[in-house]
């Protein structure tokens, strides 16, 4: 008995007071004295089903997802364990919804009727929406209601897969900040006039549209702007404040008469004066390289705020390697290039060897700027492409990181010897070479 007694109140005071249940519930319900902005963005990054879910969990919790301001339905909304179909879903949230809807995304790959997807739309245009984001299948081209165009307050726009033909009456989106079409269908007149009517654009991405072939974009303060299709030609007036640019260009470019220097290029870059980064990927280089019988050293007016360029460039072709060139010797505060060596399949011409010879004749000018440089996709067979890395070697007093990758494993060992004694101006230049 004595034993147990000495052993009793250590036990006894190491025992915490039971707490009351007001305690236990405060414990337990932390979350629903969050605050209210707070608690919207918790919900908003939850799934809608199990948004709406939280409904059940007390008083407190009963309308806020039926308040949400940003609503998302995609694949996640449907279970297999549920008989409830999507446009249900969707109805029912929009059925039970009270206050306005700023943010609304619709993201499906299966058919879904126009019939519905209109009904959304409707009562959206009815909510002050602000960030309309419409994925349409891939299978279908949803053409949009006339009530969409009524939104007045919207200042971002996402569509694919749809058929944009705006009313008569429509004047443009004047709050609207960014714009996304991909797989789009709409003619030439609706573009320029669709752009021309948000003066207040700033972001612009364009992706696999169709009905027209000539890109013409009027954007005064545009700043960010992302081109990928089939066109003939991209047109650019009046975007003096473009800071990012990232042009991909799949067509068969067809050689055309031009007077002088009136190149693509020099069109094309006349209205990026700020640029700040460039990507040129794909066929873009060789249709920038039309028009020009000789393409200069330099652009008459240098790319002074261009600090990151990145090109694909094919070395068979003596009129991209000069483009190529052109545009970098333009740019004086260049501070990272990537080049992406384009395979077409073509013999390398007598041009392209006599123009060798120039280049290693014509080793002054100075990239003071330059610090990384990445190669991809290196041929240990073609001289150019070698003549172009001794050139930047010998161009670069501040290099940092040269990163060089052989499109294969073949040469890419006499390769790295050749390259290895090369000259450099850079003491601190760094050769990095990758497997294939």
């Amino acid at each position: 008995m004595g034993f147990f007694s000495l052993h009793q109140q250590p036990f006894q005071e190491q025992r915490k007071p039971s707490k009351s249940h007001s305690q236990k519930q405060a414990e337990l319900d932390r979350i629903s004295n969050l605050p209210s902005d707070v608690i919207e963005i918790i919900l908003e990054h939850l799934p809608i089903k199990e948004a709406v879910r939280t409904s059940v969990l007390s008083t407190k919790w009963r309308y806020k997802s039926a308040m949400l301001q940003s609503l998302k339905f995609d694949e996640q909304c449907v279970s297999t364990q549920n008989p409830i179909t999507f446009v249900n879903i969707v109805d029912q949230v929009l059925l039970l919804h009270v206050g306005p809807i700023r943010k609304f995304k619709l993201s499906h790959r299966d058919l879904l009727a126009p019939a519905d997807i209109d009904r959304w739309i409707l009562y959206l245009s009815r909510s002050s929406i602000k960030h309309l984001i419409l994925e349409i299948g891939i299978d279908q081209r949803y053409k949009l209601p006339s009530c969409l165009f009524s939104c007045e307050d919207i200042i971002c726009l996402c569509l694919r897969n749809c058929m944009l033909k705006p009313p008569s009456t429509f004047s443009g989106f004047k709050s609207l900040k960014r714009l996304t079409v991909e797989r789009v269908t709409l003619t030439q007149h609706v573009f320029e006039s669709f752009i021309l009517g948000c003066p207040m654009l700033k972001g612009l991405i364009l992706r696999n549209c169709n009905g027209f072939r000539h890109l013409n974009i009027d954007a005064p303060i545009l700043k960010f702007l992302v081109i990928e299709g089939d066109f003939e030609d991209v047109n650019l007036r009046n975007t003096l404040n473009l800071e990012y640019v990232y042009i991909s260009l799949e067509f068969n470019v067809r050689e055309r008469r031009v007077v002088g220097i009136s190149s693509n290029l020099l069109k094309f870059v006349v209205h990026l004066p700020h640029v700040r980064c460039l990507e040129i990927t794909s066929y873009s280089l060789k249709c920038l390289a039309v028009g020009a019988t000789a393409m200069p050293g330099k652009l008459p007016e240098p790319l002074i705020y261009l600090k990151h360029l990145s090109m694909s460039v094919s070395f068979t072709d003596l009129k991209e390697i000069t483009t190529a060139l052109c545009l970098i010797r333009s740019s004086p505060a260049l501070q990272e290039l990537e080049i992406f060596v384009h395979r077409d399949n073509q013999n390398v011409q007598g041009e392209v060897n006599s123009w060798l010879e120039h280049l290693e004749d014509n080793l002054d000018y100075q990239f003071t700027q330059l610090r990384r440089t990445e190669i991809t996709c290196i041929s240990s067979t073609n001289k150019a492409e070698l003549a172009l890395i001794k050139f930047l070697l010998l161009s670069s007093p501040v290099l940092e990181r040269m990163t060089l990758q052989p499109a294969t494993g073949d040469g890419s060992l006499e390769m790295l010897k050749k390259v290895v004694r090369f000259r450099r101006a850079s003491m601190q230049a760094e050769i990095i070479f990758l497997d294939p």
